[in-house]
């Protein structure tokens, strides 16, 4: 190799900032520069950006275990320990405007409760109409397959495939949060 090989290749180092080509040259001499091996520089690998993970899913309501549901959202969950295994999924709560029913406070109420009951095929004697997969929590107000357009005189309207997940899930004794 010869020396203005050398010395062009710590020029080239110059350029990237490493040390001036005359300094090489002034510092070291012609004869010396030639004779430097320059080795070149092993780039500092960028570390690549650790991932994040996407947000842990989240309802409104403070226990880890049964039903939630929120009724200003019109969303409902399954939780076990702590976490989702089911929705969110729509619901219509009741309320007393068109309804059609005028004895008194139809709204769902809001609470904790307990599953009380369940009736896979329950006809309510009150409305004369099928509540399938009915899931009671309260005195007479109930998770159930119904209208998602049309407000229950206070139970928690499901569609036909939510209540029936939240039938096969819950079991008496479970727990119900309901949030306005």
């Amino acid at each position: 190799m010869t020396n203005r090989m050398l010395l062009a290749g710590l020029c080239v180092a110059a350029a990237a900032g490493l040390a001036g080509c005359a300094d090489v040259e002034s510092a070291l001499g012609q004869e010396a520069a030639a004779q430097v091996t320059v080795t070149p520089e092993t780039p500092t690998p960028t570390p690549s950006p650790t991932p994040t993970s996407a947000p842990k899913p989240s309802t409104p309501c403070g226990m880890t275990d049964g039903a939630c549901a929120n009724l200003s959202e019109r969303r409902a969950w399954l939780l076990q320990d702590g976490e989702i295994v089911y929705g969110p999924v729509p619901l219509l709560g009741g309320g007393d405007v068109g309804t059609g029913y005028n004895a008194g406070d139809t709204a769902t109420p809001v609470g904790e409760f307990k599953v009380t009951n369940k009736v896979k095929d329950y006809w309510s004697k009150a409305f004369d109409a099928p509540m399938p997969n009915s899931v009671f929590f309260y005195p007479g107000i109930a998770f159930h397959s119904g209208s998602l357009t049309k407000k229950s005189h206070g139970c928690i309207h499901l569609s036909p495939e939510a209540s029936g997940k939240f039938f096969a899930e819950l079991k008496i004794g479970d727990a119900v949060e309901v949030v306005a």
